[in-house]
């Protein structure tokens, strides 16, 4: 990809409007570009305020909600299904793994059909795999379906995001993807604590009785209110062949590239505590189920936090990259003394400094995932759908890989959590350095 699709795309956060009056070089994609009155127009209609911002935070919180209900009842599942830890962690993998794939699917087919279709077909599949696994007699049931589980509720991912890049740019797209950290971190604040309370009450299964129901309301909800953001005139018309054209073109953008894999390997060590957390914090050090949810929580809620200061107080005062770097660093910084305190280098130093130290990595991700997508999005309007397909496929595969690494040695150590996350946060901060090179983007930006 030539160069000056970066040049050309740093001068998009210096504003808080994008005229887009010339084809879209960041990405190579040779996208026609709408007017720049009708693109005013069409994002202050889109522009709807409180409601359209907690849909799509319901979008983008229904698959956190999905596995973190799940997690206080993994240990249980493992019991009442007589099957070994490595093979549960499976229905994990399964459920990243069919978000990954399904929004390679969903992205494309909202650029050409517009959002509100896919959507729609997105969340009643969804509805009908989460019934089906509260029935699921074992786990090679519970696993096929929460695959399909996955492909279905990748749709609520990659369109909340394309619906966002839809209305915003620049700044002021940095500030509504915190927002949207805000509202939908709720999601994995309250989600253990409901699935410890739902446990209390009933087995595993009333939890993806509860799920149905939500996904349910929520898809009444999208039904009744989210209107459409993309309007026919801006669709893409080319079938297959024209959006892996797209695909390729985006991939040929090294910045975009550099961004969608730093994002990703931040997701991977995210979610090597979510997945293996349950064994390290309830079986390793003895935790109870409702423990367990409120350290949780508290971790979600130092996520949210960062986010929010990062939206409210460091967007269009420091600039995203300097912002990103500070985040992954501190990962880095935290995962290397999560691997130090496990393995023993500083003997048996119980439940609390671990869980300071998954404290601290969580919140760092408040600076890292809503600058990496923002970077990156910021690169593509005219293919959005497709952009954002990239983004999730990227994180949920990458997540897929991480989950069962974490389980390798069993259930009796948490060095495996910790040395996934390591090489993952290094990973994210080499590619970040290596490929979107902040310092060469800035100097651009100043010419």
């Amino acid at each position: 990809m030539p160069e000056s699709g970066v040049s050309r795309a740093q001068h998009i956060p210096t504003t808080d409007t994008d005229t887009d009056t010339d084809t879209d070089a960041g990405t190579g994609t040779g996208l026609p570009v709408p007017p720049p009155q009708k693109t005013a127009a069409l994002t202050g209609a889109r522009r709807t305020g409180l409601l359209v911002t907690l849909v799509l935070s319901g979008l983008t919180a229904l698959p956190p909600l999905s596995m973190d209900m799940y997690l206080p009842a993994l240990p249980a599942v493992t019991e009442a299904l007589n099957a070994p830890a490595s093979t549960l962690q499976l229905t994990l993998t399964a459920c990243l793994t069919g978000m990954a794939l399904g929004q390679v699917v969903v992205g494309p087919m909202s650029d050409r059909w517009g959002r509100r279709r896919p959507l729609l077909l997105g969340m009643i599949v969804y509805v009908f795999a989460t019934a089906i696994c509260a029935f699921a007699p074992n786990a090679e049931l519970l696993i096929g379906f929460r695959l399909l589980q996955g492909l279905a509720g990748a749709a609520g991912i990659v369109i909340a995001r394309a619906m966002v890049r839809d209305m915003y740019d620049g700044d002021e797209m940095a500030r509504f993807f915190s927002t949207l950290m805000l509202i939908s971190g709720v999601a994995p604040v309250i989600a253990p604590v409901i699935g410890g309370q739902v446990l209390r009450l009933t087995d595993w299964r009333g939890i993806f009785a509860v799920l149905t129901v939500i996904g349910v309301l929520l898809t009444l909800v999208v039904w009744k209110w989210l209107h459409e953001t993309l309007p026919p005139e801006d669709r893409h018309t080319g079938g297959i062949g024209d959006a892996l054209r797209t695909m390729r073109g985006l991939l040929a953008d090294r910045v975009f590239t550099g961004y969608m894999v730093a994002g990703s390997l931040a997701f991977a060590a995210l979610f090597a505590y979510v997945s293996a957390s349950p064994f390290v914090i309830q079986e390793i050090y003895g935790a109870s189920p409702q423990t367990f949810s409120l350290m949780f929580g508290i971790n979600s809620i130092g996520l949210i936090t960062v986010g929010q200061i990062n939206g409210k107080y460091l967007v269009g005062r420091v600039s995203l990259d300097k912002a990103l770097t500070f985040g992954l660093c501190v990962i880095v910084a935290a995962a290397t003394a999560l691997l130090l305190m496990t393995s023993g280098v500083f003997g048996d130093v119980g439940l609390v400094p671990v869980a300071s130290g998954l404290f601290v990595l969580m919140s760092a991700m408040g600076l890292a995932m809503p600058n990496t997508n923002t970077q990156a999005l910021m690169r593509t309007k005219h293919a959005a759908g497709s952009a954002s397909a990239l983004l999730g496929t990227s994180q949920f595969l990458i997540g897929a890989v991480a989950s069962p690494l974490v389980g390798i040695a069993g259930e009796t150590t948490a060095v495996p959590m910790a040395l996934v996350q390591l090489v993952c946060a290094v990973g994210a901060l080499a590619c970040f350095l290596g490929l979107c090179r902040p310092w060469q983007q800035q100097a651009a930006a100043r010419l």
